[in-house]
């Protein structure tokens, strides 16, 4: 197989946005792209930062978002930036921006996805008859309509399979931003076909099964992703019995060992909790209703089962570039909680997977959180 030029990648630690920007130019250094990524820490100053990135990375399409943690060439990393560059010789890239998701109309949005596919199909007939696609999608991770959008998205693309991560803050919940147009939005989503000549994979994993414990939500507010009774008793106190920890502080770390998951086309999906909250509701990342059936997941081997996926993933692909990874905040924060962090940071920057920590994933149609998702392409 010919092997044609690689993916640029390229990250920063440096805290001045404009000094971090022109390391990402200084790699460039004219290279022809046909598009752009860019995942930062939540600490840079938005406005400073996409100011720079205007003036300075310039001639193709750029999106990206703030992040709960970034995916660098050292694994999980923090206080930084990565960017990564499609080269103009095997790709192109066609986007669409949703703004304003609080009133997002699902037929529009349809329509709107099937204009951009056909464009970029257009667009794509450059690089040769066989022509590989897929769509990336990035949303603000505290919009409550992530779910809505990556169903509608997902219907309007068909066969041409999307995969992306909700925005983050580090894990302050205060307020995301969506990189689109030079600017960070709120309350916004971006579509982007990726179109190639290289293979492309796309994937999704976690790393629990579901255990014997059962919740049925019993009440709740879904268009706010509370639970406010489980098995007709308050949410957090029987969440944290049937976890086996009811003495156990309910944060971060607990809901990230013990995630509740649900049943779905055959499978077990993680839906995550985000807070608990003073009056003994639980808020949740994903959409959740009455009547919903959860089990609590218990871990699996980790490092045993990424080393494997990224084995089977090398071989689909015919061997690594890089993958373009969404990992949910929760499993970093259960694997550096394991003492796992290391490991699965070599793990990754051996395999080259680069992308950032999500507030949640989105694969195919569904809205998930705590898995390891993906865009995985080939040399």
């Amino acid at each position: 197989m010919q092997r044609r030029e690689q993916l640029l990648v390229v990250s920063s630690h440096d805290p001045d946005p404009a000094r971090a920007v022109a390391e990402v130019e200084a790699a460039i250094a004219g290279r022809e792209l046909a598009g752009g990524l860019l995942f930062c820490s939540y600490r840079y100053p938005r406005e400073a930062l996409a100011a720079a990135l205007e003036n300075s990375v310039t001639g193709f399409p750029l999106i990206g978002c703030t992040s709960a943690g970034e995916l660098t060439e050292r694994g999980y990393d923090d206080d930084s930036l990565v960017f990564i560059g499609f080269p103009a010789s095997a790709f192109r890239m066609s986007l669409h921006c949703f703004d304003d998701l609080d009133h997002f109309d699902p037929e529009a949005g349809r329509k709107a996805i099937r204009q951009l596919a056909a464009s970029a199909t257009q667009e794509a007939r450059v690089l040769g008859d066989n022509v590989n696609q897929v769509a990336l999608f990035l949303v603000d991770g505290l919009s409550h309509r992530e779910d809505l959008v990556t169903m509608a998205v997902q219907d309007a693309l068909g066969d041409t399979v999307m995969v992306g991560g909700s925005s983050g803050d580090g894990m302050l919940f205060g307020e995301t931003g969506v990189l689109i147009d030079g600017t960070f939005r709120n309350d916004a989503a971006v579509v982007a076909i990726l179109s190639s000549v290289k293979p492309m994979h796309v994937f999704s994993a976690n790393h629990y099964r579901p255990g014997p414990a059962r919740m049925v939500i019993t009440e709740s507010d879904p268009q706010g992703r509370v639970v406010y009774e489980i098995n007709a008793m308050p949410a957090a106190d029987e969440y944290r019995a049937l976890a086996g920890r009811p003495g156990e502080p309910l944060d971060a770390a607990f809901f990230a060992a013990h995630p509740p998951m649900v049943r779905a086309g055959g499978e077990y999906h993680v839906r995550s909790i985000q807070s608990a909250n003073p009056d003994g509701s639980l808020t949740f990342y994903c959409a959740i209703d009455n009547g919903i059936v959860l089990s609590i997941g218990e871990p699996v081997d980790r490092l045993q089962r990424l080393r494997s996926l990224l084995v089977d993933i090398d071989e689909t692909v015919d061997g690594i570039d890089h993958v373009i990874g969404f990992d949910c905040v929760l499993n970093r924060i259960d694997a550096e909680n394991r003492q796992l962090g290391k490991e699965v940071s070599k793990i990754y920057a051996s395999n080259r997977v680069v992308g950032f920590n999500t507030y949640g994933e989105q694969y195919r149609a569904a809205h998930i959180n705590q898995t390891l998702s993906g865009l995985a392409i080939g040399s």
